[in-house]
């Protein structure tokens, strides 16, 4: 089990890949080099926020219909309070962008390696797809 305190902080996103269960090919989950932060508090809180870096910009500050589930289906955030099991980092979701999603908790086996923070291995359900994927999310610690 990494160091609990080594987990502590802001850790900015540097890539996101899906690997699909069924075929095997690997895509970026949100496009080429998201933006997205992780952050771990010591009072047993994170936050995560991951976007698109091209996501689409509303014609005005009132987005359509449209323009709103483009919005939505290019950014993932939620709040949850953390408890770390062995090499796995669970998350008991308590907000989420979507409330259907982190219903139960996010299971998410993670290693450090200095300043750098890789969770990836648990099979979940694309949000956006339904498909079965195995999720890589790569981190630098700010």
């Amino acid at each position: 089990m990494a160091n609990a305190t080594a987990l502590l902080g802001t850790w900015r996103m540097t890539s996101w890949t899906r690997t699909s269960v069924a075929t095997g090919a690997v895509t970026d989950a949100l496009g080429p080099n998201p933006i997205g932060y992780i952050a771990y508090h010591a009072d047993g809180r994170m936050m995560a926020l991951v976007l698109r870096r091209d996501r689409p910009t509303p014609k005005s500050t009132i987005p359509t219909n449209d323009e709103k589930a483009a919005l939505y289906d290019s950014m993932l955030a939620y709040s949850a309070s953390y408890t770390l099991h062995g090499d796995k980092v669970i998350h008991h979701v308590d907000g989420s962008w979507n409330p259907a999603w982190g219903v139960t908790d996010l299971i998410r086996p993670y290693t450090l390696d200095g300043d750098t923070l890789v969770i990836s291995g648990a099979p979940g359900e694309d949000p956006v797809t339904g498909e079965e994927v195995i999720y890589r999310m790569e981190f630098r610690k700010v």
